[in-house]
């Protein structure tokens, strides 16, 4: 890769993420970390607002921005497939967005790259949620992102009901159904519950505010700090 390449691409990588490490970047570009911190200097000396340190991070101002890149091909194809395979298991708005995103991509591609992108050769059948679940799921995605308390009445895989006030923090898609990471305020703890077997979702007027050990990160903390423990247990 040339250099001013690798520089462009740095610019890129930074502003695409909160705080981006030497780690990282060198990673990506696949170069060694006194490299990244010689890059980064170059492009701090030449007026790009890039704040941080080595051994901390860099993240880019705000306000800062590049004019609009053309795909290549290969990106185009990229992200046809990555829609294609999405929309069958999207709830009905994210997937009408996506396609309205995938038109406008195509519409500026040059005559060449449109074609191939059109063209390629990977497809998913329409199988996915059904439409009351894909309504659910639009449902508790929307109160997620707005920090919404929600009341669920909820059926197990023990056929057993359920009436719960929860903190919904994420939608995961597990190859054949969806499931919600909550902060049940009922359990008073983590729980996964499957969109498909919510049988009624109320979304309240009181918001939440992420609180240590209730909010997604911890969650995923937890999880990890279980996996290791699993793997040392079974390597002992």
């Amino acid at each position: 890769m040339r250099r001013a390449e690798r520089l462009f691409q740095i610019v890129q990588l930074i502003r695409g993420r909160r705080l981006s490490t030497a780690s990282f970047l060198a990673g990506r570009l696949e170069v060694s970390e006194r490299t990244v911190y010689r890059d980064v200097a170059e492009l701090m000396a030449q007026g790009v607002p890039i704040e941080g340190e080595a051994g901390v991070g860099y993240r880019m101002q705000s306000g800062f921005d590049l004019p609009p890149l053309m795909f290549t091909k290969h990106e185009a194809q990229a992200l046809v497939a990555a829609v294609r395979l999405a929309q069958p298991r999207l709830d009905v708005a994210l997937a009408a967005h996506a396609e309205g995103a995938m038109s406008k991509i195509l519409a500026v591609l040059p005559n060449a790259e449109r074609a191939a992108a059109e063209s390629l050769a990977i497809y998913a059948p329409p199988v996915g949620p059904d439409d009351a679940t894909r309504r659910r799921l639009e449902t508790l995605r929307v109160a997620a992102e707005g920090r919404h308390l929600v009341r669920i009445a909820y059926l197990d895989l023990q056929e057993r009901r359920s009436e719960r006030v929860i903190r919904p923090l994420g939608c995961f898609y597990w190859s054949a159904v969806w499931t919600l990471a909550a902060w049940c305020e009922t359990r008073d703890g983590f729980r996964n519950f499957r969109v498909d077997r919510i049988e009624q979702l109320d979304v309240l007027e009181e918001r939440f505010r992420d609180e240590p050990g209730k909010a997604l990160a911890d969650l995923f903390r937890l999880v990890e700090t279980e996996r290791s423990e699993r793997d040392a247990s079974t390597d002992a």
